[in-house]
């Protein structure tokens, strides 16, 4: 007999997980239907462990320079069983944490598949939820009065680039290398290849990054994306943009050696290992989403702005729907598509609100228009930018590379974007993303006391400097 819910979530990810929580809040029975374990990508193959790992490779390098901080220490190395133990024990602690969330919500967990059925003797409508459960029994039949689809994305890779798991790589196979690898070509220099490229650089790897494009991490501000390369090269990293990789030219011999067109002219490059690091791909496949009027473009699914598909009680969040595909903004489209199906009269989300950040060293971090996008939508920008070589905390932390910059509207002196690469800017970020929410003026954030000394004090100075008013610069 089928099991009745108020809604069943296809996928127990940030976005699915933080669903049924709000859907326990607001007294809706709810169950997840998750393959895998609860947490999904961020927490078992992205955002945690890749964020372990980073932060292993930034001790290692502070450590290898601590002369410079007036400490002498013997010879420093890696031990990177412990590097991937301690990976393990954060993400197992976090996993545990949100295990216990779901007994507190009462949220039922199905370890299985999850497929939508069409219309049948439970309903006249597609949604019955078939569970083709991971221990083997019977397939659990789930009855919901509405459905999340949840399922995420996986790693993307190019025609004629198979992934062995052995010299070629995408970031799930990284994840778990037992060894470092001494070389390692990245085909791809967008946030995710960056961040492997300065991790790996910092282990002490030599690294390769092609970029199709003529910048790295193009879709961030073109002085952060210049500064972003200037940094990473500056600690050893090649990086080579316009470049075109040649899938058909690998070779695998103890090693890869593959080549790109770079401006018109082939060059090949060989390495230890390759990392494949060219965006993600939605999971879409067996779901059942032929049993319903869903529509599919592009290989994602199609929702209206509370992520209703065109079966008005299914919905669909996170990278299944493309966008920004970040957990942050995953747990946020659930939390509106659980409250517009409770009738709470969400407001819908604002993307341009979105702090977007890029954990490698340096990190960058941004929210709202690039200084591009402004002057393409036919903004009349004012720009403030002020170096943390001017901010007395960057200088003791060793970290004085980098700038905070604001782009504002001459015309109305409205925030348009703000944009960051340096030490710590992940953390700060969010004092921007609300001074946007807020709708407020750089003057109202340089009368904003910023502690001395932080690091903030430099989005204080970027504030007055729209107008030309720093104080330290």
């Amino acid at each position: 007999m089928a099991q009745e819910y108020d809604l069943v979530i296809i996928g127990g990810g940030t976005g699915g997980y933080v669903a049924a929580i709000r859907a326990s809040q607001l007294g809706l029975k709810t169950a997840i239907v998750e393959k895998g374990k609860l947490g999904g990508t961020c927490l078992h193959k992205g955002c945690i462990p890749s964020k372990a790992l980073l932060r292993s490779a930034e001790v290692y390098k502070t450590a290898r320079q601590s002369e410079n901080y007036g400490i002498v220490t013997s010879e420093v190395t890696v031990n990177f069983a412990k590097v991937q133990e301690r990976k393990s024990t954060i993400v197992e602690t976090l996993h545990r944490g949100v295990e216990q969330l779901m007994k507190k919500g009462k949220i039922d967990i199905y370890g299985g598949i999850g497929r939508i059925l069409g219309p049948s003797i439970f309903s006249p409508l597609p949604g019955t939820i078939s569970v083709e459960m991971n221990n083997g029994e019977e397939n659990e039949m789930l009855l919901p009065k509405n459905v999340i689809i949840a399922t995420g994305s996986r790693p993307r890779s190019l025609p004629g680039l198979e992934i062995d798991g052995e010299y070629v790589l995408t970031s799930d196979e990284a994840l778990e290398l037992e060894t470092l690898p001494k070389s390692v070509i990245i085909v791809g220099g967008g946030v995710i290849g960056i961040e492997w490229a300065s991790m790996l650089a910092d282990f002490g790897a030599e690294v390769t990054v092609l970029e199709y494009e003529d910048r790295i991490i193009p879709t961030e501000d073109k002085e952060v994306s210049k500064e972003m390369q200037r940094l990473l090269k500056k600690k050893g990293i090649k990086i080579i943009t316009n470049a075109k990789v040649l899938p058909e030219t690998l070779s695998k011999n103890a090693g890869v050696s593959i080549s790109a067109d770079v401006n018109g002219a082939n060059r090949e490059y060989t390495a230890e290992r390759l990392l494949v690091s060219v965006g993600r791909q939605a999971n879409t496949e067996g779901l059942g989403l032929e049993n319903t009027e869903i529509q599919i473009e592009k290989g994602l699914i199609v929702t209206n702005q509370f992520f209703q598909t065109k079966e008005s009680h299914i919905y669909a969040i996170g990278d299944v729907i493309g966008g920004l595909q970040l957990a942050h903004v995953a747990s946020h489209e659930g939390i509106i598509a659980v409250e517009h199906m409770a009738e709470k009269n969400p407001a819908p989300l604002d993307y341009h609100l979105v702090s977007r950040c890029i954990y490698s060293n340096p990190e960058a971090a941004s929210v709202g228009l690039t200084e591009e996008q402004a002057i393409q939508k036919g903004f009349q920008v004012k720009v403030g930018k002020f170096s943390f070589r001017a901010i007395g905390k960057a200088l003791v932390y060793g970290e004085a590379d980098g700038f905070v910059k604001i782009v504002a509207d001459t015309g109305t002196d409205d925030i348009l974007g703000v944009h960051m690469i340096g030490p710590h800017v992940t953390d700060m970020i969010s004092e921007a993303g609300l001074a946007m929410v807020l709708d407020a003026v750089p003057w109202e954030i340089a009368h904003t006391i910023h502690p001395h000394p932080t690091l903030s004090e430099a989005i204080g100075e970027a504030a007055l400097a729209v107008d030309g008013r720093a104080l330290h610069g």
